[in-house]
């Protein structure tokens, strides 16, 4: 049940939901628009979301965008292995944000479509009372993290609204 009283924290894993768009559209994500249909009408108190930053800084750009239409902007810088293996997510910090932040809203909004999360639902539903929705692509989103989530928004349900 959605109502309009309802505080909502939302966490946007970027690089996700980035990625998956590109692979199945060739697309890029509409984050202004994902951020508005995730919190449909209700008490926005924090978005946050999740970057990896290269040494080249081409991202920086995209952040400023994301910042402009209502995001905190955390980044992590991309770890580079010896063996050349490039390695960059935000799991943990997520997993600790959702804790934290479950203490003062009554809905935590996951924008990943990763099935990593589902002790994370399981244990903010279970131990807080929150709420635990979801927002992804459904094609790349684990279907049991679906199950576990109180609701879902397919991104894929409206690409003209989502994709750019």
């Amino acid at each position: 049940m959605k109502f309009k009283d309802q505080r909502v924290g939302v966490l946007i894993d970027i690089q996700n939901l980035y990625y998956s768009a590109r692979v199945l559209y060739n697309k890029k994500v509409n984050f202004k628009n994902l951020l508005t249909a995730a919190v449909e009408n209700r008490k926005l108190i924090r978005a946050i979301g999740y970057g990896i930053s290269t040494e080249e800084a081409q991202e920086d750009k995209f952040f400023d965008a994301l910042e402009k239409v209502g995001f905190e902007i955390k980044t992590k810088e991309l770890q580079i292995f010896a063996g050349g293996q490039k390695k960059g997510d935000w799991d943990v910090g997520i997993a600790m944000d959702a804790i934290k932040i479950a203490q003062s809203v009554d809905v935590v909004i996951l924008a990943s479509g990763d099935g990593d999360y589902i002790p994370l639902v399981e244990y903010i539903q279970s131990t807080t009372g929150c709420r635990v929705e979801g927002v992804s692509f459904g094609e790349s989103t684990s279907m049991r993290l679906i199950e576990s989530l109180d609701d879902f928004l397919d991104l894929s349900s409206s690409k003209k609204k989502f994709l750019i």
